[in-house]
């Protein structure tokens, strides 16, 4: 800093006497007052340089003292970190030392475990060995002492193995059975009895044979007219027999076709009204009444798939529907069936959180087939899922349609409603009717599948078929048994009969002890 000061100091006074030499330049007259001043301001600029170069050499001297003092003091800052950082650079060898010191041990410790593990693997195989030997050993003098060889043996263990099998299955059908029973049969009884009390149906069969009433027997003789030219017009224009006996006043009209039936009983009714019955008006009569139940069909197709509230249907689906209205399966009308168990299937769908609108649809045309199978050959399930599938129906609509008898297995919960409410709709009370030659057939042949199988003492066929109760014999059939005997039954019962609702297979099985007192 002393350093700069003079230089400074310097140019101040060459400034000022520049400037005085200046001045004094300017006249001879301020000459002499010019050489005095300039006398004591020589005298005045050699005291500031004086004074200017003491203060400059006593600054220099203590910026040298604060810079030596400065690099002492770095010095010793940089010596301790120096001697810092070398005591941790020993510590880390330090410490890599006993590192390195510790992984040779281990090394030679895993290397002798190692030698120790050879040798008992060595050791091990020699017992193996040693066992492998003893064990044939044993093997020879078990089949020296039984009397059998190792294959006889075997044989006769699976065989009991296979009975204790037998015995812990059924064991375990029993268990599984009624943990099942715990879980869904309530649930499922509230369900399905919620539905049936939300689903009010007529508990009456209707009859499959159409009869018409006459005013009097003297119109028996009319419809049949000269030479039986009436009756015979009237069985060539309808294709319908008409019975006409000694029941009084009425007259029986016969067709496996139902619709050609209603026409034909439609028919004769509008003559009877008319009065005039010969083949002319018989033929104009039987057209009016085609037209009538034609109007009728269509009429009743649109009123189920509005009562049911199942959204579009192609037109000719809602024809078969009406069909159905003239169609009877065991003396229940088709149509109503079908629209009762389209409302059951929708209320349970609406219990369980299911397509309730998806399910009352295949509720309502799964027995679609029904109004074909007079027409064309094949079963109405065949039929019901062809003409659904031409018609653009849903892919769960069909295999609703094809699962509701169980001749697939169903895969969807709408097939599974379907078919519990076909079920409870026909096995009712009065919803159906069946004729008493095949109800006996039925019951015979449920008591013939039962005593069938071995054990089986007697059989008896209850509750108007609904139930069938077995008897078997204690000695053959013990209790672990009874489950699959009765799966088995009942899976018999399911392949070679057909019956409306379900069957229940109820086993029983009693043990007797006697004992005389003399």
């Amino acid at each position: 800093m002393g350093q700069v000061i003079i230089p400074i100091v310097v140019g101040v006074i060459c400034a000022v006497i520049f400037g005085i030499i200046g001045f004094l330049a300017g006249g001879e007259h301020r000459k002499k007052t010019a050489e005095k001043e300039i006398g004591s301001a020589t005298q005045e600029a050699t005291r500031i340089i004086n004074n200017a170069l003491s203060e400059a050499e006593t600054l220099k001297k203590s910026q040298i003292v604060e810079a030596k003092d400065e690099i002492h003091k770095l010095r010793s800052e940089a010596d301790k970190e120096i001697r810092e950082r070398r005591s941790e650079v020993q510590k880390q060898e330090s410490r890599l030392n006993q590192r390195e010191e510790y992984l040779d041990k281990k090394a030679d410790s895993l290397e002798a475990k190692s030698e120790n593990l050879s040798a008992k693997l060595k050791e091990a195989d020699e017992k193996l060995l040693e066992i492998d030997g003893i064990k044939k050993s044993q093997f020879d003098m078990l089949e020296r002492i039984s009397g059998l060889s190792q294959e006889e043996a075997r044989a006769q263990l699976l065989s009991d193995l296979e009975a204790e099998l037998d015995r812990e299955k059924s064991v375990k059908i029993l268990e599984c059975e009624q943990m099942i029973r715990d879980q869904s049969d309530v649930l499922a009884r509230e369900i399905i009895s919620t539905a049936i009390q939300r689903c009010a149906a007529e508990h009456t069969s209707e009859t499959t044979v159409s009869v018409v009433a006459l005013p009097n027997d003297e119109m028996k003789g009319r419809i049949i007219g000269r030479e039986g030219r009436n009756v015979r017009s009237l069985e060539t224009i309808t294709g319908v027999e008409f019975i006409i006996d000694d029941t009084p006043e009425a007259i029986t009209l016969s067709s496996f076709d139902p619709v050609r039936r209603e026409i034909a009983r439609q028919t004769l009714e509008r003559l009877i009204q008319d009065g005039r019955i010969h083949p002319a008006r018989i033929e104009e009569m039987y057209e009016k009444s085609k037209r009538e139940v034609e109007a009728t069909i269509k009429a009743e197709g649109e009123k189920a798939v509005i009562d049911t509230d199942i959204g579009s249907i192609h037109p000719e689906l809602v024809k078969l529907l009406g069909k159905l209205k003239y169609r009877t399966s065991y003396g229940q009308s088709v149509l109503r069936h079908s629209i009762e168990v389209s409302y059951l299937a929708g209320l349970m769908a609406a219990e369980l959180g299911a397509d309730e609108r998806l399910a009352r649809r295949a509720g309502l045309l799964h027995d679609i087939g029904k109004a074909l199978d007079h027409e064309i050959e094949g079963s109405h399930i065949a039929l019901g899922v062809e003409y659904a599938k031409k018609y653009k129906e849903n892919d769960a609509v069909l295999h609703a349609i094809e699962a509701h008898h169980g001749d697939v297995e169903c895969k969807t919960v709408v097939a599974c409603l379907v078919q519990a409410a076909d079920a409870i709709s026909a096995a009712r009370p009065g919803a159906r009717s069946e004729n008493l030659e095949n109800y006996i057939k039925r019951l015979q042949q449920l008591e013939e599948i039962s005593t069938s199988f071995d054990g089986v003492e007697k059989a008896f066929a209850i509750q108007a078929g609904r139930e069938i109760r077995i008897m078997v014999k204690p000695e053959q059939v013990s209790d672990e048994t009874m489950p699959y005997i009765a799966r088995e039954i009942a899976k018999k019962i399911e392949e070679e009969m057909e019956y409306p609702g379900q069957i229940k297979v109820n086993i029983i099985r009693e043990s007797r002890v006697f004992d005389y007192a003399k």
